[in-house]
């Protein structure tokens, strides 16, 4: 494959207009899961938790390739895998050495049920691609309407613990013993995350799930302080590299994960050079 080949199968937009009334379900998918990612995104960044993402994505995977092999809903399977994990991880790991560890267990074990599951599944070969590097056609109303419900309980549920996850997330020694309750707080935190790792599957696959939860976050704090500021701005980059991804996407014939992590990336890249002007402007200024 030469170089205009290689662009033509990436970025073909002939029939651009035909197609785009076609993916109106995924679009209002991506910009669902863009306000999702960008929200949690903050507090996985807060919590270190980057490795833990990665981790729930591939019982998430396993949950979703189980649901696949025996044809229940894939949505549904992939919920049952990243809420599992994900209060594995709050139940076990309590400090981050030890949730660190059973990370580093749970990854491995998980991607390879899905493995399994998916060997044994003899329905289309793009049934199983779809599941590790996202779909872009597939989201119908009933998929659209779960997980327009699934976001709005992490929505609420991170609007209702707020404030004390914020103080627990920063300093968790002064939370506890100014009375917050720590450990629930971090129960409810991994029920959400797990909710929302199941949610972002659906749309950038279970590989490439990080550049939605912790790419625009990480992104975000490069370039300011400012707590609201920065959660602004991390949901704004989700919802750009996700409804983005899809309308780029759309006009090519490969999966939608290469789009959506490009721009996550080239935005995360934009954010780093940002951070380097200022740090330098800062030292002349210092020195002058």
């Amino acid at each position: 494959m030469d170089l205009s080949e290689f662009f033509s199968s990436v970025f073909d937009f002939s029939d651009y207009g035909q197609l785009l009334p076609l993916v109106t379900n995924s679009l209002w998918a991506a910009a669902i899961l863009g306000l999702v990612g960008g929200l949690i995104g903050v507090f996985v960044m807060m919590r270190d938790l980057a490795f833990a993402v990665h981790g729930i994505a591939e019982l998430s995977f396993a949950g979703a390739a189980l649901a696949l092999l025996l044809g229940a809903n894939v949505v549904l399977g992939s919920l049952a895998g990243s809420i599992a994990a994900a209060l594995i991880l709050a139940l076990l790991g309590l400090k981050a050495r030890d949730r660190n560890s059973i990370t580093g267990v749970i990854m491995p074990f998980g991607l390879g049920l899905g493995i399994l599951f998916l060997a044994l599944y003899e329905g289309r070969s793009a049934n199983k691609f779809g599941l590790l590097t996202g779909q872009i056609v597939a989201v119908d109303s009933v998929q659209l309407n779960l997980l327009a419900i699934c976001a709005a309980v992490v929505v609420v549920g991170l609007v209702f613990v707020w404030r004390p996850l914020t103080f627990a997330s920063a300093d968790p020694e002064l939370a506890q013993a100014r009375g917050v309750p720590v450990g629930v707080l971090s129960i409810v935190f991994m029920f959400l995350l797990g909710l929302s790792v199941a949610l972002s599957i659906q749309v950038v696959g279970a590989l490439l799930v990080l550049s939605l939860l912790i790419t625009p976050a990480a992104a975000a704090l490069l370039v300011t302080s400012s707590p609201r500021l920065v959660v602004g701005l991390s949901v704004m980059f989700a919802l750009v590299s996700a409804v983005g991804g899809i309308l780029l996407a759309l006009g090519g014939r490969i999966p939608i994960s290469p789009y959506v992590t490009t721009i996550s990336f080239a935005i995360y890249l934009v954010c780093r050079i940002i951070m380097a002007v200022r740090n330098r402007n800062r030292r002349l200024a210092a020195a002058a």
